[in-house]
């Protein structure tokens, strides 16, 4: 094997291209986290709305973009077959616009995990977050051995539930989460390749095959 001369070459994740039009997904260098965490200091959602399951935006401003960089780090250090988290970043025309990942654990034998993602406020509402979804979707299908795919929502986000339907995710039940303090209810939601809605733009993957190994897959 030769001799790595980039840190692509030793995490190929970070040389992981997935494009759809005018809209990219790819690996997160240590320069996008910092550009991804004065994003998200900006603002994903207002103050009185919590989307996520882990209210990771619920910190001072000036203390997201480390927190949000240590994150990010510890995925990369722990990222491995039996655990791993694949987030790409997300550029539109350019511009890096937000995060669309996947978690998964024991994936050799379950060949299922739950995708996850956000814009920045000033980009939503464009219709990125579908199109961002159904890119990463045919990359877990198509190029990385998934054969399940899931998500979740709660009930008071209705945005998310509509991009999950129009992506072909289907309800899955309910969970009920402690959120700030109080019940909230989560829409379960579960995706297969048969039930997947493609982008209407044609999706160009680079990179995959060298991911593959990373996570146990064979050719």
């Amino acid at each position: 094997m030769s001799a790595a001369r980039t840190i692509g070459d030793v995490f190929p994740v970070l040389d992981l291209r997935v494009t759809a039009g005018d809209l990219e997904l790819r690996g997160i260098s240590d320069d996008d986290l910092v550009t991804l965490g004065a994003l998200a200091a900006e603002g994903i959602h207002s103050p009185d709305r919590m989307p996520f399951s882990f209210p990771w935006t619920d910190v001072p401003a000036e203390d997201l973009p480390l927190n949000f960089a240590q994150y990010h780090w510890r995925t990369r250090a722990d990222f491995s077959p039996s655990s791993w988290v694949l987030n790409l970043g997300v550029w539109f025309r350019g511009e890096l616009v937000g995060v669309q990942g996947v978690t998964t654990s024991n994936f050799v034998v379950r060949r299922t995990g739950e995708t996850g993602s956000w814009l920045g406020a000033a980009h939503q509402g464009r219709g990125l977050g579908t199109v961002m979804r159904q890119a990463m979707c045919v990359l877990l299908f198509d190029h990385l051995g998934f054969t399940e795919i899931t998500s979740g929502a709660f009930v008071d986000n209705p945005a998310s539930l509509a991009v999950s339907r129009k992506v072909g995710y289907r309800v899955n039940g309910a969970e009920r989460y402690e959120r700030r303090g109080e019940l909230a209810e989560m829409t379960m939601l579960v995706l297969r390749p048969e039930d997947l809605v493609r982008p209407e733009v044609p999706v160009e993957v680079r990179g995959a095959d060298r991911v593959r190994p990373l996570i146990g897959v064979e050719d």
